[in-house]
């Protein structure tokens, strides 16, 4: 498709009403539905279908086969692994029209889904958390948690660049790639000096 600000293979389908950021890329045989939002220099992979308004931060990577349904919504940076999928309905039934009942998913600022992982609606992942692939998450999880399985559970905590931390009996733990500090307490993680 022809566009000055963003490029789409023409065999992508992009719908009347849609707001596509300037340097995204929209790839083959992909479905960008109306009202939905991609923010600037998003990468949209093969097969993907991206509902009526969903929004993507900036900087979405979105892999091949992912399907994000109406009701998700992504910050900046996150990454969508091959075939995950985000469901919008707890009890879906052919016969029973519950389009005006979509759970609400947010996916935080950094974050990463693993390939073939499902998120099952109404459950937010906290920024820069990793869901490891083939997870099923079922309940909310939060920041920097890794969580794998199904159904997922946290199994450690990740860093912003991806690293696993280990946290000493001070509580702190420092970022192999970054040298980014971090610090947990009471359960949560901090991000110290922001690297």
């Amino acid at each position: 498709m022809k566009n000055e600000s963003y490029f789409a293979h023409p065999t992508a389908i992009i719908d009347e009403g849609c707001t596509i950021g300037t340097g995204t890329k929209i790839w083959h045989f992909s479905h960008i539905m109306s009202g939905c939002i991609l923010g600037e220099n998003c990468n949209i992979g093969q097969n993907v279908v991206i509902s009526p308004d969903v929004v993507l931060g900036k900087n979405v990577k979105v892999q091949n086969n992912v399907s994000v349904y109406t009701g998700v919504t992504c910050g900046d940076d996150v990454f969508l692994g091959p075939s995950c999928v985000f469901t919008n309905v707890v009890n879906p039934r052919s016969a029973v029209n519950r389009r005006g009942q979509y759970a609400r998913t947010h996916v935080g600022t950094g974050a990463s889904v693993g390939a073939n992982a499902t998120i099952i609606c109404g459950h937010d992942i906290g920024e820069y958390a990793f869901i490891g692939a083939g997870a099923v998450v079922t309940k909310d999880v939060p920041p920097y948690a890794l969580s794998v399985g199904n159904p997922a559970r946290r199994i450690g905590w990740m860093s912003r660049c991806g690293h696993r931390l280990e946290f000493g009996p001070d509580g702190m733990a420092v970022c192999p790639e970054s040298g980014g500090r971090y610090k947990l307490e009471n359960g949560k993680v901090i991000c110290i000096d922001g690297l």
